[in-house]
């Protein structure tokens, strides 16, 4: 039986630390444990063996994750139509998720990097987000969220860098950063 939610909330996870995309992980593995179904929508991301993706397939929790993106990283600058056309799909495919009313928390992770991109509109973002049911939790992640989405949210987090070992010429590792 699915548990009822009193009020949907709305969180951002922003800043420039590491750690937005794994606290979203924990969120829903959270609300997973607790029999809530949940779906991440990954946007500007195609990493189909990301360590999240292999191990959400080793079991029966119920987290889906679909991802809108191509391999490496968008650089900032002019997108390429390619890179508009997979967010907009992204954004087509919330709204048919929430319009389902098929999960309780819908994470949009890196929806605050595709607004900074220019990939999308943050007032279609938002129009959305406006249009969800009131038991609906969102959880929006990425650097740099405008005062428009925080001022939307109920909770803000930031993560502030203080310390990175890329600075020190460490690469992404396997198991700790995908």
């Amino acid at each position: 039986m699915r548990k009822s939610l009193t009020k949907g909330l709305i969180y951002v996870y922003t800043g420039d630390g590491k750690g937005k995309t794994t606290a979203a992980l924990g969120l829903a593995l959270r609300a997973a444990g607790h029999g809530l179904k949940v779906l991440i929508i990954q946007f500007m991301k195609k990493r189909p063996n990301s360590g999240e993706i292999r191990a959400l397939r080793a079991t029966d929790l119920p987290i889906t994750i679909k991802q809108f993106g191509r391999r490496g990283f968008l650089k900032s600058g002019a997108p390429e139509p390619a890179d508009i056309r997979m967010v907009h799909q992204g954004l087509q495919y919330f709204k048919e998720a929430m319009d389902s009313g098929a999960y309780d928390i819908i994470v949009l992770d890196e929806i605050n990097m595709a607004i900074y991109f220019g990939l999308v509109n943050q007032d279609e973002v938002i129009d959305l987000i406006q249009s969800r049911t009131s038991r609906l939790h969102l959880l929006l992640t990425g650097r740099r969220a405008t005062k428009k989405i925080m001022d939307l949210a109920d909770l803000v987090t930031e993560m502030k860098e203080v310390k990175h070992y890329y600075h020190r010429g460490v690469n992404a590792q396997k198991g700790l950063d995908y």
